[in-house]
């Protein structure tokens, strides 16, 4: 056990003493959470060895499931990275800084650790004023997955990261609530068409109109359990996301997933389980559950990708057994969002149809547009 110290600090305008202090701390090998604009990162050196590998052990994470470096200068990319291409040239310039990350052949300076034995390395740059003053002031490139216990929700809170690993780590910077609550999007440019590994804010869509063509790795659409023998990238070989509840995850028409979603929760009600359930605005006065969380509004959803981690770990605090979550059309940021509920479900999907009536009905209302 160590003593974990919480620094306030201001996410505007990061006061450069507190700033210091965290960063000194990085230099010399010890663990630092921070704020990004995506969730809460759990940083160390990413060039040493022995400073990585705490990360690991904090984290309790699999050896192999490598980290993403973040870099608060462009060029230090041309020292982490064999090669630039060209194409990496034109999503910085679009991107960056961002909640993108690039997967690169790695140069001799990283340490097999940070990118688990891999020949590749995942770089992003974050646009969170605090997490590129801590880098900028430790001078070195940080090592960074999500702040929580493998397995579990991603931070998107000081509070969360304290909740799993106060006493595993030297500092917690608490900024304050992060912006879009879902982790970067990884992409692939050591493959011959650019490959999507992880989905996140950064879109399939957007990636397309810069490069042309890009593909989605199967496990980044998370449709079914599929073997990895090796992660490339964070998130995909091993479960994430998972609250303690049990997540039974419906997805289909709007109607129909409601009316499933009904029919379970009496089911699990009758035997006795206390039921949660991840609703919309659209959707929530539909359901009668012993919790009834709204996580967004199904137009706009950018605002459930927000929400979503936090409504996993507040179902665990009210000691909620099962949790019903509302699918959504995997397109745009919803993709991410999929991956997040499919994987956090443990794949425990049930699809479902509605009817034609009703569809047409609500269609006429909108009540799908997303």
């Amino acid at each position: 056990m160590v003593e974990t110290l919480v620094l306030k600090v201001n996410p505007k305008q990061p006061e450069l003493e507190k700033i210091r202090v965290a960063a000194q701390v990085v230099r010399k090998g010890g663990l630092v959470v921070f704020p990004t604009e995506t969730v809460y990162g759990l940083g160390a050196n990413a060039l040493d060895d022995a400073a990585v590998l705490k990360i690991f052990k904090a984290k309790e994470r699999p050896a192999d499931n490598p980290l993403i470096v973040h870099i608060a200068d462009g060029d230090d990319l041309h020292i982490l990275a064999e090669h630039v291409p060209s194409e990496a040239k034109k999503l910085i310039t679009q991107f960056w800084p961002g909640p993108l990350t690039l997967l690169l052949r790695k140069s001799e300076l990283v340490p097999d650790a940070t990118t688990a034995g891999l020949a590749t390395v995942a770089i992003r740059m974050p646009s969170h004023p605090i997490a590129r003053a801590l880098i900028a002031e430790a001078d070195v490139p940080i090592a960074a997955p999500s702040a929580n216990l493998a397995g579990r929700p991603s931070p998107t809170t000081a509070k969360h990261v304290l909740d799993d690993l106060s006493g595993r780590i030297n500092i917690v910077i608490d900024g304050g609530a992060v912006g879009f609550g879902v982790e970067s999007t990884v992409l692939d440019l050591t493959t011959e068409v650019p490959t999507v590994l992880r989905p996140g804010p950064v879109t399939v869509e957007e990636l397309g109109q810069v490069l042309g063509e890009v593909k989605v790795h199967p496990v980044a659409k998370a449709e079914a359990p599929a073997e990895v023998v090796v992660a490339q990238a964070p998130g995909m070989k091993y479960k994430h996301y998972a609250p303690r509840a049990e997540v039974i995850l419906v997805e289909g028409a709007l109607d129909g997933m409601v009316s499933k979603i009904q029919e379970l929760t009496v089911k699990h009600k009758s035997a006795g389980k206390k039921v949660g359930i991840m609703a919309t605005v659209e959707t929530a006065r539909k359901y009668r559950a012993d919790v009834v969380k709204v996580v967004g509004v199904r137009r706009k959803p950018k605002t459930i990708a927000k929400n979503l981690f936090k409504a996993f770990r507040e179902f665990d605090e009210m000691g909620v057994d099962i949790v019903l979550a509302e699918g959504l059309k995997p397109k745009s940021i919803g993709l991410a969002i999929m991956n997040r509920l499919r994987k956090a479900a443990g794949y425990n999907i049930v699809r479902v149809r509605g009817s034609t009536k009703r569809l047409r009905s609500n269609a006429k209302r909108g009540f799908y547009k997303s």
